[in-house]
């Protein structure tokens, strides 16, 4: 495979250089709208198929965004759990956690099945947490500023998904869809501002995981200045990936630099397959660099010495079995196209859903044929 030559922090100058207007127009995109790809446009389909209840416990999350790191009192490799910190912080997180999982499920439930009690449950969901202006507190920690945008990437990418099916279930509630377009573009501004001027030699997964928020809000809400500074994130992202495919940043995890190599490409397959939806495909080096960083953190689950003997460190994986983990797989394959190996994979593992992603991502980046009608 063909590597990038080009030397890094003269890229890195290029793309700083071209995305100095926070509001530029990507070239020939100039009045269009923004779309996701197209699986996010499908129909609704009927069927008999079971769904979950509407969750109960999922209310407005209005406080300051104050949690403990879960790796609280680690050293600065912060690869060490805190069993007490842990449990504060899933039981502070509980509403936005209930939320981002309760609404990706509902969402899911009715592109499954059509049936009206998901579609209210979602959209009553959306109005509560729009209509309080949730997830605006202030971020007290680093861990709130985190929750903020993951749960943004969450929301959006859930929305997204019924905004854009051409079933139009949003259709008789216009006032609802300003009310959330507004409240998903004021947490992506504050997103942005939380975290763009990182500092390149500390930037790494949350980075990257910011700009998919702000990538998902962007086009759900037809922002371009926001999808811009997504994309420059990305492209920055591709600078930092060495030769061998490593993150330098996340090889400094640790006994967790595999699973966060793994954590960090996650955000950057779903940035690059909106980028891809609007006419924005990576350039060469981006690929590559996609490809070598790909290719690295499936070796490393296949044999996680390789990251023990670049981090002197052995390897915790078992967080690496769950299905989800991988479910990266299937927009990389969709935006870039997978060899036969990695194709075998993906099947094997099928249906692959990450409620931080938009849910069943088989469903939208490998949907049966028949899916597709009534799309356009």
């Amino acid at each position: 495979m063909m590597r990038s030559t080009i030397p890094l922090m003269a890229l890195v100058a290029s793309i700083v250089t071209q995305g100095c207007n926070a509001a530029g127009t990507a070239p020939g995109a100039a009045g269009t709208h923004l779309v996701p790809p197209p699986g996010f446009t499908l129909a609704v389909v009927q069927s008999d198929k079971e769904i979950k209840a509407c969750p109960s416990n999922a209310n407005p999350f209005t406080a300051a965004l104050d949690f403990p790191s879960r790796y609280e009192g680690s050293d600065k490799a912060r690869d060490d759990l805190n069993p007490e910190s842990e449990r504060k912080y899933r039981e502070l997180i509980a509403p936005i956690s209930s939320l981002e999982r309760g609404l990706s499920q509902q969402v899911d439930d009715y592109m499954r099945a059509g049936n009206v009690e998901s579609l209210e449950c979602a959209k009553k969901l959306l109005r509560s947490w729009s209509s309080a202006n949730a997830l605006m507190g202030q971020a007290v920690t680093h861990t709130g500023k985190s929750m903020r945008k993951w749960a943004l990437a969450s929301i959006s990418s859930a929305y997204v998904r019924l905004k854009f099916s051409t079933s139009n279930p949003l259709a008789s509630d216009p006032e609802l869809v300003a009310a959330v377009d507004k409240w998903l573009e004021t947490v992506a501004r504050r997103v942005v501002e939380e975290w763009r001027d990182q500092p390149l030699e500390k930037m790494n997964n949350h980075e990257y995981w910011a700009a998919w928020g702000v990538m998902a809000a962007s086009v759900a809400t037809d922002r371009r200045d926001l999808f811009e500074w997504s994309i420059r994130q990305f492209q920055i992202a591709g600078t930092q990936v060495d030769g061998e495919g490593f993150l330098p940043n996340e090889l400094a995890r640790d006994t967790r630099a595999l699973q966060y190599h793994n954590y960090a490409l996650t955000p950057l397959t779903m940035i690059a397959a909106f980028a891809k939806a609007n006419g924005q495909e990576p350039e060469k080096a981006q690929r590559d660099a996609m490809d070598r960083l790909s290719e690295r953190v499936l070796a490393g689950m296949d044999q996680p010495d390789m990251f023990k003997r670049k981090t002197g460190d052995k390897q915790v994986t078992a967080d690496l079995s769950e299905k989800s983990k991988l479910a990266w797989l299937e927009p990389y394959c969709w935006t870039f196209g997978c060899d036969a190996a990695m194709n075998q994979r993906l099947e094997s593992m099928r249906p692959l859903k990450s409620y931080r992603l938009g849910g069943n991502l088989t469903e939208i980046f490998h949907p049966k044929a028949d899916r597709f009608k009534g799309t356009s």
